[in-house]
């Protein structure tokens, strides 16, 4: 069974950092794009970044150009999230997930078929 298993979430203060981490099971990561996405109360979901199955081409929404990095290794299976200088409206549910192929329009959610369950992201002071 195909599985995504995000981690890394919790309470920040404003200009902190986390990285997020997202984990397969079941199948082996390095032929799939991944994206980052998040949904915050009341909102739609938005992508946040994505990664080609390479590694070699990435995208970042425009708000998070500049503070947020995406990467990923293959040997661990693991895809990152890197966050830095974090705002109160990064607030969110983050989740990863997996396409099977193709890498336009990697920031549309409709196009991703795996999902993890995503992991809770709090800006506060």
């Amino acid at each position: 069974q195909l599985q995504l298993v995000e981690s890394g979430g919790g309470l920040v203060q404003p200009g902190g950092s986390l990285r997020l981490s997202c984990a397969a099971s079941g199948f082996t990561l390095d032929r799939y794009p991944i994206g980052w996405f998040r949904q915050a109360p009341g909102k739609e979901r938005e992508g946040v970044s994505c990664i080609s199955s390479s590694g070699g081409s990435t995208n970042y929404a425009d708000s998070m150009k500049g503070r947020f990095t995406i990467s990923r290794d293959n040997a661990k299976n693991t895809v990152y999230l890197q966050m830095n200088s974090l705002k109160p409206e990064d607030t969110a549910i983050y989740y990863c997930a997996a396409r099977g192929a193709g890498w336009a329009n990697c920031l549309w959610a409709s196009l991703y078929e795996y999902w993890g369950q995503g992991t809770q992201v709090t800006v506060s002071s």
